[in-house]
């Protein structure tokens, strides 16, 4: 694999802390900011939000900035909204912090992903982009537990303190690592765009990612309150628990993207979709005790994110048969997707614990996912037809 590959990693190193970071903070938002919990979980919504206006909107219009330039003011705009969580005085404050950040992060994996691609043949796409993403699992192993102790411990600023220090890690090692003759794509015409979002096989893939996605975080985003009022964790064992659970991505991560490549990305979402909504339905009966609850929890890990290599390169490899010109916009949107689907998981499971409880979480997240097993089978029949019959 490219050196460059190793810039784009621990860029995604540093957003993915960022971004998943919130979640082991939320009770500890929530009370030092005087807010609810379900409206600090709002605060993963916000991120998500400013990632799916970020991914499609602006990968567009920055088409043609060269890439390195545009990778290392990415992280830049990164680190400046991490800074501004550091110093925000308010829940207003910190939720412009949060879709601020949100806009880089778009924009950074919609490149990111096109750019990872490129610089491998193409039997090794999935790897490439599973090596890519594999900095969201390493952050989940240590960045999101390691900042969850400093805010349980320093207060949640401080966590926004670090991971701006991260960030400008990944300044200084995109400058030095990707290289400056990487080739921009044409910019994608209007026409084009318009066409990627008209084309019916590319908004079917949309829909899977973020049901698929979504479906996860309804109870991942309450997962710190649930491991501690359900299963009767500490507040201190929390950042272990996420430690454990983020190995068990890091481990599933890399599996989805090998699964991919030896399968194919249909077959490979078929089957962990399937795994993850059994596994949700599992969790809902084991959430309150608390060995149960966790194994389960680690079991859930391997297949929590082991879908993002294979959703990602299926909607590269279908962007490249139906829209050519606007691979790069395809591949936004379905980051968009992603954080479509994180908001809207976050927000439903906001409502069923302010409704009917925390414990209720993981069978509509398993109901949700099971609609997303439902269409990756309708594309995968789609896929088989001859493309006359499509046309």
């Amino acid at each position: 694999m490219p050196l460059a590959l190793l810039a784009l990693t621990i860029s995604a190193f540093a957003i993915g802390t960022t971004e998943f970071v919130i979640v082991g903070l939320v009770p500890t938002i929530a009370q030092q900011l005087g807010v609810s919990v379900p409206s600090a979980g709002l605060l993963v919504s916000i991120y998500a939000l400013g990632v799916a206006i970020g991914a499609p909107v602006l990968t567009a219009l920055t088409g043609r900035v060269p890439r390195k330039t545009l990778l290392i003011g990415l992280m830049v705009l990164f680190t400046l909204g991490n800074l501004l969580a550091w110093q925000s005085p308010n829940y207003s404050t910190l939720v412009m912090a949060r879709l601020l950040t949100g806009l880089a992060h778009g924009v950074f994996f919609s490149i990111g992903s096109t750019i990872a691609t490129s610089l491998v043949s193409k039997e090794k796409a999935a790897s490439a982009i599973a090596l890519m993403f594999g900095g969201l699992t390493v952050a989940l192993v240590t960045g999101v537990p390691l900042g969850t102790f400093i805010g349980q411990h320093f207060g949640w600023r401080e966590t926004f303190l670090a991971v701006s220090l991260i960030g400008v890690v990944a300044i200084i090692a995109s400058a030095i690592l990707v290289p400056n003759n990487i080739k921009n794509k044409a910019a994608a015409r209007i026409a084009d765009q318009v066409k990627v979002l008209m084309n019916p096989r590319l908004l079917l893939i949309y829909a899977i990612t973020a049901l698929g996605y979504g479906g996860v975080f309804t109870t991942f985003t309450f997962l710190a309150p649930m491991m501690q009022e359900q299963a009767g964790f500490s507040a201190s064992m929390v950042s272990w628990i996420l430690l454990a659970y983020g190995v068990s991505v890091a481990i599933g991560n890399i599996w989805g993207g090998k699964l991919a490549d030896r399968h194919g990305a249909v077959k490979a979402l078929t089957i962990i979709f399937a795994a993850l909504a059994a596994l949700l339905l599992i969790f809902q009966f084991t959430s309150g005790f608390g060995i149960p609850a966790l194994i389960t929890l680690l079991v859930m890990g391997i297949f929590a994110f082991g879908n993002v290599p294979g959703l990602q390169v299926y909607v590269v490899q279908k962007a490249e048969e139906v829209t050519p010109n606007a691979v790069d916009v395809a591949s936004g949107l379905n980051i968009a997707a992603f954080n479509v689907g994180i908001a809207l998981g976050s927000v439903i499971g906001g409502q069923v614990v302010s409704t009917i409880g925390l414990a209720q979480t993981p069978w509509i997240g398993a109901v949700i996912v099971a609609g997303a097993l439902l269409l990756i089978r309708l594309s995968g029949h789609l896929d088989r037809k001859p493309k006359a019959a499509l046309a």
